[in-house]
């Protein structure tokens, strides 16, 4: 497990792109596929997926089994989730709706202990005790990236995940996502953390930029735009996509009988 945090960050420390997933089902199986498959790491959604605190456990597991890195997303910015998250011994949590430097603060604070946090000791029993942890910030609306070059300057903020569908929804635009407006404000606080970076000296030191791919903004454009981890999917459109090709496949030959 020490080994796939190390990758982690020593990868994005030499200026790689990850390339990773989200997994909403959480279901063990589908993390072990997922680590085998060579995803760079899998985000177990605790957001938008159907389990909490007990159910991701088994899924990181399996991903330590893959040796792939596995990132936790909370359901909020929240000391109770946050401790319970950490203990689990993920690579990284993602703290969601992350709008001031103020709530950045809050999640950093969350993550170390006394006297520079909050975060509860039990390092004796829990899974964690032997791993390092990375800190995204999910900015995902008008006001977060508004104040993304402060958020991102927060001691302890690794990384800046950018939301382009709660953004969308943000400037009232839920059903045309990542529009020329949505990408217009979301290459502005692109810049902001690309030049918080060049200010340090070193592209390569954080916080790094991490996104989601869109069926009009893919892997490829985040990239060239200088994300350092992109998201492709989530597990659930990913099967869901597969089963339906896979019918759709069988009826065209029932046609074509």
């Amino acid at each position: 497990m020490a080994s796939s945090t190390n990758a982690l960050k020593s990868r994005l420390v030499k200026g790689d792109t990850l390339y990773g997933t989200f997994l909403c089902s959480f279901s063990p199986v589908i993390a072990e596929i997922s680590g085998y498959a060579g995803y760079d790491f899998v985000v177990v959604d605790m957001e938008h997926g159907y389990g909490g605190i007990s159910a991701a456990l088994p899924c990181l597991q399996a991903l330590s089994a893959t040796g792939t890195p596995a990132i936790l997303r909370l359901p909020e910015c929240s000391q109770t989730w946050a401790k319970k998250a950490l203990d689990l011994g993920s690579q990284g949590i993602m703290f969601p709706m992350i709008d001031t430097k103020g709530l950045a603060q809050e999640a950093v604070s969350y993550c170390r202990y006394p006297p520079n946090g909050l975060r509860g000791a039990a390092h004796p029993v829990i899974r964690a005790s032997r791993m390092s942890c990375s800190l995204m910030c999910q900015v995902e609306s008008m006001e977060g990236l508004s104040n993304v070059r402060e958020i991102a300057a927060v001691d302890g903020v690794d990384c800046i995940q950018i939301g382009p569908l709660d953004l969308s929804a943000s400037l009232g635009q839920l059903r045309d996502p990542v529009n020329d407006k949505v990408k217009a404000m979301m290459s502005g606080a692109e810049e902001a953390v690309i030049g918080l970076r060049s200010e340090k000296g070193d592209c390569n030191i954080g916080p790094y930029l991490a996104g989601f791919a869109m069926p009009n903004d893919g892997p490829d454009e985040l990239r060239a735009r200088g994300y350092h981890m992109v998201s492709g999917g989530v597990d659930i459109g990913l099967y869901r996509s597969a089963v339906v090709n896979d019918v759709k496949k069988f009826k065209m030959g029932l046609n074509l009988a």
